[in-house]
């Protein structure tokens, strides 16, 4: 990979990274729930979940769905259900402490999985091996994940520190509700992708 291509890879990891979408809509709401060093693991899952998920992209995972129509139907269907119930329980979270179930933040493998059921995840996946490799090679594949791996922490991070950030000012219950009803409303209008998205 030329140092211009490389260059050009990390702005595009950067900017659709750290852009909002269904993972930092969710990791700004657990970093106000739940606080910054509870959300590391959620953080981690993102980061390891989508470079894996770029690399088997790369490796043609995107030509089964090519050739199995209905799978990428199952993976809609899938992704709006999901998404749908999370935005159900980020909408109906009460402060931390409350109720007698505390609520936990997502772990690392429910992160790293959600990635499968995120349609920007796919669209970044899908549009880096696209650009970024102009030569069809496992190493290539393996460049285009590192960079993701890179790059992706630090630039998610970023949602859950202003979660933590913002966690005070809504300790009152009443800007905590409407703060997660927004942030579910949020995610809910993320779904749209998923309606056109094309593999």
């Amino acid at each position: 990979m030329t140092q211009e291509l490389l260059l050009a890879l990390l702005g595009f990891a950067f900017v659709t990274s750290v852009t909002p979408g269904p993972n930092n809509m969710m990791l700004l709401a657990s970093g106000v729930n739940f606080g910054f060093r509870r959300t590391v693991p959620h953080m981690l899952g993102i980061s390891v979940g989508h470079s894996l998920m770029v690399f088997l992209v790369g490796l043609g995972l995107a030509g089964v769905f090519q050739t199995w129509p209905p799978l990428l139907t199952g993976l809609k269907l899938a992704s709006v259900a999901y998404m749908l119930w999370l935005a159900w329980k980020i909408a109906h979270a009460g402060a931390p402490g409350e109720g007698r179930v505390k609520p936990q933040p997502m772990s690392f493998w429910q992160a790293a999985a959600f990635q499968w059921v995120n349609p920007k995840a796919w669209a970044m996946a899908l549009g880096a091996v696209a650009a970024y490799v102009p030569e069809p090679s496992v190493a290539g594949y393996a460049m285009v994940a590192g960079v993701f791996a890179l790059v992706n922490l630090p630039s998610v991070s970023v949602w859950a520190g202003a979660g933590q950030a913002v966690r005070r000012w809504l300790e009152a219950p009443g800007r905590l509700a409407l703060f997660n009803w927004t942030m579910a409303g949020l995610l809910v209008l993320s779904l749209w992708p998923v309606v056109t998205l094309e593999m």
